[in-house]
Parts: C-alpha cells; sequence; structure tokens
C-alpha cells in the first residue's frame, strides 16, 4: 500500500466513522453523518476536500447517533435523535439522513415526529469548504491560504476560493431552504406522528450558479442513480456465486461490491478502467497495488488488468528526475489528481518512488497474455514491458550485482519502496534499520517472475532468442538469489541485502512472495513453510508481517508484525505451488473468519496479536477499508483453492480444487473465459464446468508453472522439433 515516512503518517480516522466510496470521491462522517474539520473527514473529490463541514442540528441540537449502515459502497443511511433540552432520554423527534457520493454528495433529510403533540423544528446546516490538498488532511497539516467567498442566489450558496492562479469552488443547492452564508435553515411544523423530507446537494463547481444536478438519490423504488446503474452493470458483466457456507459467499460478494466501488476511469481515455488502491486516501492510480488487485481480480474481470496496464504505460517514465524518482522504463508508484500544496510525493502530481511497481507490471502483462486478449492489444504493450525489463538492468540493478535494489533520490520521497513502504519496516532480527540501497526478497521474485513472462511471450511469438536470453537470466538470478539471501543456520530468506550486501536477517512474511513465483530452491521450501506457518509468524488470523520473537515486533505496527490480508493470500498461493495444501487451506480459513468479524469486508490489514489472546482480529487505527488488494484478497485465496487458471491462446483451462470441506458446494455461473461465460460447479471437490468456448478444454490436474514451459519452450527449440509436443500443448497455463 501506500506507506509514509515518519513525519508523513495519516492520523486515526476516529472509532465508528463512515466511509462511503464511489471512483476518485470518497466522504468520511461522524457516525451520526457530521463532518467536522478538525477531524480527517470531509467530503474528496480528486484527491481535494470540497466540503470540510457538514453539520446538522435541530432545534441548536445535534443529532445523537443511533444506527449508521453503508447500504452501497456509495450511499449510506444515517438515523440519530433529536435530544432533549428537559433532560428526558427519549424523544419523539427522529432524524434519518441518505447520503450518496458522487461528484460531491446529496443528502436526503427526513424527520419523523413519533410525538402525539406537534412538533416546531429548525432544522440548520452549516457547511464549510476549505478545500485542501488531501494531503493536508491526511498530515493534518491545513495551510488555509484560499481567499473565500460567498454568494447566496435564491435556495443556492456558493462558496468559491482562490490561491495564486488557482480557483476551486463549491455548489449547494437546498431547495426550500433559508440560504444564508453561514447557514442553510428549514423552519417545519411538523404534525403529530407524520414526517418531512428535504433533498440538499454539494457539488464541486467554479462556475455560477447552475440548474440543480440530476438526484443522486433514487427516492422511490424505481429510480436509479447513476452510481446504481453503474453498479448495475458491474454486477452484469461479473460472476455470481453461491456457497454452502455463507459466510465466505458473504465476504465475497462484498469483495465483488468494493472492487466494483474502487474503480475509477483514466481521465485521458474513459473507456479505460482501472483500480483505485483504496479509501480513504488512496482513491487513486497506484502502480503496485493497481497490479496486483487487477491480477487477483482477473477471473472476476480480466479487463481491469487491461486498463491499468494502458494506463500505468501512457505514463511509464522517459526521463531522468530525481524530484519525481522518475527514470526511463520506471513504472509510477501514484497519481496525484488535484494536488497544489507540494505535499505530495516528490512535490508533483506523478511520483515514481517504486521499486516493484515495474517488474509487477512484465508480470501482470503476462497474465492478461493468457486470459486471451487480441495479439494487437498486447503486441502495443510489448515495447513497454521492453522498457520496464531495461529499466530494471539500467537503473533497478544500482551497482551490477544482478540483484534490484532502491535508495531514495529526494528527502521528499519515501524510505523504502517496496510494498512495506513504511520508514521502519526493513530491519535486521535484532532491530536495527537496514541501510540502503535496499535489495528486496520479494522483489527479486517479481523480477524473476518478469524475465519469465516476457521469455515465454517470445517463445509464444516464435522469438526464440529473446525467450533463450531472458529464460537464462531469470535462471542465473534465481541461482544467485538462492546462495545469497538463504541463511542456512536460520532456515529462512533475509528480507533483504543491505546497502553492504549483509543479509537483514529478519523472519518477515516477504519471503513467502518467492514461493509464488517459484524463486525458493525445492529443498528450502519445507522450512520456509514451517516458518510461515510458526506460532512467532501465524497470529491464528494470518501470517505476521514480521516474527514475533524479531526485535523490531509489534503487533500494532504497520509492517512490524500486523496481518496483511493480501500478503497471505500471496503466500497461501505459494504455499500451494510447493504442494503445501493443508497450510494454505489453513490461512484462507483464518482469513475468512477474520471478515465475520468486519461485516465480510477484510480491512487492509489488522494488528497481529494472537488468536488466543484476542478473541477477535483487533483493528488497525488507520487500516484503509475499503481498500483494493484486501477487497481481492477472499477472490485470490478461493481461486487459490480451486486452483483455477487459464491459457486461452493454447485452449486450456485449468481446475483442480482442494476447499475445505466447511467451505460447502461452490457454484459460479457467468464467470469470464474465452469471451464467454462459463458455469462451474463444485461438490466435494469434484469439479464440472459448462458453456467452455470453442477451442478451449477443461483439465483436471496440476496446473504446470511457467517457468516448466519456459523450460520446456528451450528444450523443444535445441532439440529442432518441428512442432510443440502435444503433452506440453495440453498443458499451457499462466503462473
Amino acid at each position: 500500500m501506500a506507506g509514509w515516512n515518519a513525519d508523513t503518517a495519516a492520523g486515526p480516522v476516529g472509532a465508528g466513522t463512515i466511509t462511503l466510496v464511489e471512483g476518485t470521491s470518497f466522504c468520511i462522517s461522524l457516525p451520526n453523518g457530521d463532518i467536522h474539520p478538525e477531524y480527517p473527514h470531509g467530503v474528496f473529490f480528486q484527491d481535494t476536500r470540497i466540503v470540510s463541514r457538514w453539520s446538522l442540528t435541530v432545534n441548536g441540537q445535534s443529532l445523537e447517533p443511533l444506527a449508521a449502515e453503508t447500504k452501497e459502497p456509495y450511499r449510506a443511511l444515517f438515523a440519530g435523535r433529536v435530544t432533549r433540552s428537559d433532560g428526558y432520554a427519549d424523544s419523539p423527534l427522529i432524524v434519518e439522513r441518505l447520503r450518496e457520493v458522487g461528484a460531491g454528495i446529496q443528502e436526503q433529510v427526513t424527520i419523523r415526529n413519533y410525538s402525539p403533540d406537534p412538533a416546531e423544528c429548525t432544522i440548520s446546516i452549516r457547511a464549510e469548504a476549505d478545500f485542501a490538498d488531501l494531503f493536508e488532511v491526511k498530515e493534518a497539516r491545513i495551510q488555509g491560504r484560499w481567499e473565500e467567498t460567498r454568494e447566496v442566489e435564491g435556495d443556492t450558496l456558493a462558496i468559491r476560493a482562490v490561491w495564486q492562479d488557482v480557483r476551486k469552488g463549491l455548489l449547494i443547492q437546498a431547495p426550500g431552504a433559508d440560504v444564508a452564508q453561514d447557514a442553510l435553515t428549514y423552519a417545519v411544523s411538523l404534525a403529530p406522528h407524520s414526517q418531512w423530507s428535504t433533498l440538499v446537494t454539494a457539488v464541486p463547481s467554479a462556475e455560477a450558479a447552475s440548474p440543480p444536478p440530476p438526484s443522486f438519490i433514487h427516492i422511490d423504488g424505481e429510480k436509479l442513480s447513476p452510481r446504481d446503474r453503474r453498479r448495475q452493470e458491474w454486477v452484469a458483466k461479473i460472476p455470481k456465486l453461491h456457497m454452502g457456507n455463507h459466510s465466505i459467499e458473504r465476504s465475497l460478494r462484498r469483495s465483488y461490491d468494493d472492487l466494483g466501488a474502487l474503480r475509477i476511469e483514466d481521465p485521458n481515455h474513459p473507456e479505460r478502467i482501472v483500480v483505485a488502491a483504496g479509501a480513504p486516501w488512496f482513491m487513486t492510480l497506484f502502480g503496485r497495488d493497481s497490479l496486483w488487485a487487477s491480477e487477483m481480480a482477473m477471473p472476476v474481470d480480466p479487463s481491469l488488468a487491461l486498463g491499468t496496464l494502458q494506463t500505468l504505460a501512457d505514463r511509464q517514465g522517459s526521463v531522468v528526475d530525481r524530484m519525481s524518482e522518475e527514470e526511463p522504463g520506471k513504472i509510477l508508484h501514484e497519481v496525484r489528481l488535484d494536488v497544489s500544496s507540494g505535499l505530495s510525493l516528490g512535490g508533483k502530481s506523478v511520483y515514481y518512488g517504486s521499486i516493484d511497481a515495474t517488474p509487477l507490471f512484465v508480470t501482470v502483462l503476462g497474465s492478461v497474455s493468457r486470459w486471451g486478449f487480441g495479439k494487437e492489444t498486447i503486441a502495443a504493450l510489448l515495447p513497454h514491458a521492453d522498457r520496464a525489463l531495461d529499466w530494471i538492468r539500467n537503473y533497478g540493478d544500482r551497482d551490477g550485482d544482478g540483484f534490484v535494489e532502491y535508495e531514495r533520490l529526494n528527502p521528499q520521497g519515501l524510505i523504502n519502496q517496496g510494498w512495506k513502504d513504511s520508514w521502519d519496516a526493513i530491519n535486521f532480527a535484532n532491530g536495527r534499520l537496514a541501510e540502503p540501497p535496499i535489495a528486496l526478497c520479494e522483489v527479486q521474485a517479481y523480477v524473476y517472475d518478469a524475465y519469465m513472462a516476457r521469455a515465454w511471450i517470445a517463445y509464444d511469438a516464435g522469438d526464440t532468442a529473446l525467450g533463450d536470453q531472458l529464460a537464462d537470466r531469470a535462471q542465473d538470478l534465481k541461482k544467485r538469489f538462492n546462495e545469497q539471501f538463504w541463511i542456512p543456520d536460520r532456515g529462512y530468506y533475509a528480507i533483504a541485502l543491505d546497502g553492504k550486501k549483509r543479509q537483514v536477517d529478519a523472519c518477515a512474511s516477504n519471503m513467502g512472495h518467492c514461493l509464488w513465483v517459484g524463486l525458493v530452491d525445492e529443498d528450502k521450501a519445507p522450512q520456509v513453510a514451517e516458518h510461515l506457518m510458526s506460532p512467532e509468524m501465524f497470529s491464528g488470523w494470518g501470517v505476521r508481517t514480521l516474527a514475533s520473537n524479531m526485535g523490531a515486533y509489534n503487533p500494532a505496527s504497520y509492517h512490524n508484525g500486523s496481518v496483511w490480508p493480501h500478503d497471505n493470500a500471496v503466500i497461501a498461493a505459494g504455499l500451494m505451488r510447493y504442494g503445501f495444501v493443508a497450510e494454505a487451506q489453513r490461512i484462507a480459513t483464518a482469513l475468512l473468519e477474520a471478515a465475520e468479524y468486519s461485516e465480510g469486508r477484510l480491512p487492509e490489514l489488522f494488528c497481529g496479536f494472537s488468536r488466543d489472546q484476542f478473541a477477535e482480529p483487533v483493528p488497525y487505527p488507520t487500516a484503509c477499508s475499503p481498500q483494493a488488494w484486501a477487497a481481492t484478497t477472499p477472490i485470490q485465496l478461493v481461486t487459490t483453492l480451486m486452483r483455477y487458471d487459464t491459457h486461452v491462446s493454447r485452449g486450456g483451462f485449468w481446475m483442480d480444487p482442494v476447499l475445505p470441506e466447511s467451505y460447502g458446494e461452490l457454484h459460479i455461473t457467468n464467470a469470464p473465459m474465452a469471451g464467454g461465460r462459463i458455469t462451474i460447479d463444485i461438490a466435494n471437490s469434484v469439479p464440472t464446468v459448462q458453456g467452455l468456448p470453442d477451442g478451449m478444454a477443461f483439465h483436471k490436474g496440476h496446473r504446470p508453472w511457467l517457468a516448466e514451459l519456459v523450460k520446456d519452450a528451450g528444450l523443444q527449440r535445441k532439440a529442432s522439433s518441428p512442432k510443440p509436443r502435444e503433452d506440453a500443448r495440453a498443458t499451457q497455463n499462466q503462473e
């Protein structure tokens, strides 16, 4: 995830807060629906807080929260009551606030009078807009430099602000209200057992007052908002599933919903849909996060991965810029849409300080090529993949030792630039921080996989020279990795090599990613699995980021002892690859059980306290939720246990399920496959498939690995065989 340095950490948003998400917009509020500027709350649009205060009072009293329920990721219903001035607890006045976030917010306010007596109510909404950059809010560094003006025209309040040459605005429309510069007020007489409703809209606008926008909210059961229509379109294109275990089914459906809400458009190509990293602070394109999430979501919607690749390719590095850490061929870390404060990483709208996004770009392209996209589509991305491989050799490998390492190029950049990118994430067993340049173990795994992916694409296209070159490069990297990262007396891999090429000897979860791509030597895999599943690493809810007997361990830290769902999903896939089925099942089951305690949604991370110590997962205070690769974790876990994969151009679809009995039967319809839709049924781990497109064959059994395919392709070439062997043709599959 997008981590931070010691001086740029996000503060907690507070207990009970409600977060709504739709594309690049999101809203964070208190449980009663109010937004206050002293908290990191607000309505955000394109990385700007367009609403910093949104507080509702009735007769001068704030609402006492009763309930807050998220109906969809972009819509919530708040219920509160008006406190009584006479001290009595019960109040006959109940207020409901149905809120929807889009390009701004719209709120339907309803007051119900449950008293036999009439009630006179003065309803007031105070609204403010500080137009602070997201970074200012996240880091509590509001600079307050805007010159603000407020204009009232009928039932509309326009708040506009200017700073240097930048202009921003907020348009608030409240039909029927007495609109003043400081508040929107309604005077209402409620008859006994009656109700009153109104609709208030706040949208970003630098222009003069305009006609009210179309309603966000469907007032009756027939009308749909644009977000509802967008959600319906998403639901229609993704798989539909039923599972015997209803808790797991709920988690998967929640994943689908969250993934749908986290989709954003490439501003330059609206037809391209990519995955935003997560709410609240990362509702934008991230290299690593968006690639991982789209890779794990491939069985749900492969087009997300293609859109992500195309959008990242358009922004691939072309020059050397130390401030933004851009380099030729490098894939970006993050994009910010409308940041003017200079607090963004690197001080610019695009920041490239990621050591792993570039090899992951090539890896995901390999997956996309195997999921059946047109040859022209893949061919258009191949030059970008080759530029990414050039970056690995020319810039990623800073000292020419064959490993890819990082060291930030400017003091505003990230200190650590792998997925564990908090300032203190990479440390020795005694807790001492590693000094850069740092070569992370999992980054070498991604580079290895990138070589393999591109080698296979080359062999598949008949470019044997390039295939041989990359395959040799991958094998050399694997050999040297197992020599230099392995710690024989510990029985696990170093998390990294430091600037002096010393093994950073902490026992950490990173080595599980090396299992995922097959970088681990077969004879070392049992010891790696044993450490990952040891009491020091496995909390009962998942594998910790750092073992509990390490010097830097802290169960409530961001990266030094917490449990990250996506990290565990990758580890489970790696364990399955090496035949550790029971261990993979244990991780998957633990995480899916953890999701039950948060209404089926896995957060970005949770604390690493033992399950024996606390019977429920302990939340991490600033975890993103929803968050992209956490949302795709249940999908990855279940497909891992299904051993589900395809290689469309070779006409193969593989599945060999090992779902635990407690998961029950699984029925999936509308699953995308080779331009068609298939139906899958699994009962007692026995699969059946219906509707496979012409030219596609179902194979039950162990899926072949990419490394095996590359090796086989090289052997075939050396043997000068005129045609691929039939048994090889029948076992093509993605990594």
